[in-house]
């Protein structure tokens, strides 16, 4: 399947170069089909490694309270780093690829991610085991932001299918972290600072196709200038000919968007319920008194059910005016589930695990969305900034307010309840941010 993209990707641009408004010639080189296949096998490494950090913790999450002597509350906190990170550093992704190109960037992050994975077991401490854990998420931040940018600019015909591509290889890696870090714990000796130190090694794989992309700005870069013909005449060098000079486009005023606040709220309920799932549900399942294998394997379940949802979905948006209906029945499966939590957490485990993953798939219908919303690849920097930023942001105190009323209440019924209570403008605003309109438009208003 990857091959036939880039080689799809590949006849396309080069039978379509990019042109000068004028028609004169063209703006950028085609890239080259090695450089395509590159940016696909990179794009797939590198979403495989955005969730398990996140996931494999989860999975061990009571051993990893045991061993440093975390509360509940602390252990709250510690599901709220990736939200936080993913605010504070993710909002400097477009400066850095501007400056430094989004391929190396994404190397950078890649490389942050493997370190971090692969000291914070062996830190001894919460406070190290927290810096740690922030560092892979730096990488994760970073990388988060500039995939869309990167879909837009190698694959501006193909937004859909390759969103769709990245969403299920980071489906895929968020489920197996939660389906495999238990056995592969075990079978290391159930030490579970080796569980977790494993994941590094994945990581360390992504690094490798963007090292020969460090240098390169991709196809499309020269989507960040507008193209100026400037009538010029030298003294006594005949009639007046134009000349083509480059300039900075201006930068979008992103907040005069309505759209971008939409889509910015809907991101921040979406990866609320995302990393309370992720951080809890195991844990909620195992208070209800199922093994500790089996909740890591309904954690896979709903991690799972993005794989072949989060490529179908992204493909039926862009085919769509309107993504509203399907915001609406992803929230519709989300209450179902949350119900069931409530009422029978362990009788209809499996069919809860299979709504809630359904749900889920709220993110790759947002990342769809920041494609959709904006015109250009800078467009779509600054949208998948801010929407990204702004909604990790809103989604901190989520998973921390979960672990308080969870430890103050003894149980899992109000921290239930406030999930259900989220779900209800995060349909509201998806809708809103689901309407056909571009962000430039808005904004120039």
């Amino acid at each position: 399947m990857m091959g036939v993209m880039a080689s799809e990707e590949t006849r396309t641009v080069k039978s379509t170069p990019a042109r000068t408004p004028s028609g004169e010639g063209p703006l950028a080189p085609a890239p080259r089909a090695w450089a395509v296949r590159l940016v696909v096998v990179g794009i797939v490494l590198s979403a495989l490694n955005l969730r398990p950090a996140i996931t494999s913790l989860g999975a061990l999450l009571e051993e990893v309270r045991d061993g440093l002597g975390m509360s509940g509350s602390v252990a709250g906190l510690l599901t709220s780093v990736p939200p936080l990170c993913f605010a504070v550093f993710g909002v400097m992704a477009p400066r850095l690829a501007r400056r430094f190109g989004t391929g190396a960037v994404v190397c950078a992050g890649m490389v942050a991610i493997t370190t971090g994975l692969l000291i914070r077991p062996y830190t001894g401490s919460t406070a190290g085991f927290l810096a740690a854990s922030a560092l892979a998420l730096m990488g994760i931040a970073v990388s988060n932001v500039l995939m869309p940018v990167i879909v837009k600019r190698w694959f501006p015909d193909r937004v859909g299918s390759m969103t769709g591509l990245y969403s299920m290889a980071l489906a895929l890696g968020t489920s197996a972290a939660a389906a495999v870090t238990v056995p592969v714990t075990e079978a290391l000796g159930g030490s579970w600072q080796s569980g977790l130190a494993v994941w590094a090694g994945l990581a360390a794989a992504a690094v490798l196709p963007w090292i020969p992309l460090v240098r390169d700005r991709g196809p499309a870069s020269a989507e960040s200038k507008a193209v100026r013909s400037v009538p010029t005449r030298v003294e006594g060098a005949g009639p007046v000919r134009p000349v083509h000079t480059r300039v900075e486009a201006p930068v979008l005023r992103i907040t005069r968007s309505r759209t971008a606040w939409a889509l910015a709220v809907f991101f921040g309920l979406q990866a609320t319920a995302a990393y309370i799932t992720m951080g809890w549900m195991a844990q909620i399942f195992r208070d209800a008194g199922v093994s500790a294998g089996t909740a890591g394997l309904l954690l896979a379940v709903t991690m799972v059910m993005g794989v072949p949802l989060a490529f179908v979905i992204p493909r039926v948006a862009t085919r769509l005016p309107h993504q509203g209906p399907i915001v609406i029945a992803l929230g519709v499966c989300g209450l179902a589930g949350y119900a069931g939590l409530y009422l029978a957490p362990a009788a209809g485990a499996w069919a809860w695990a299979v709504l809630l993953g359904v749900s889920n798939c709220a993110f790759p219908l947002a990342l769809t969305m920041v494609g959709m919303r904006a015109r250009t690849g800078a467009g779509v920097a600054q949208l998948s900034a801010f929407a990204q930023s702004t909604g990790y942001l809103i989604s901190i105190p989520g998973p921390l307010l979960v672990g308080v009323l969870y430890q103050h209440s003894g149980g899992w019924g109000l921290p239930i309840a406030l999930m259900i209570g989220l779900m209800i403008p995060q349909m509201a605003v998806g809708v809103l941010a689901g309407r056909d309109r571009t962000v430039e438009e808005e904004a120039a208003r």
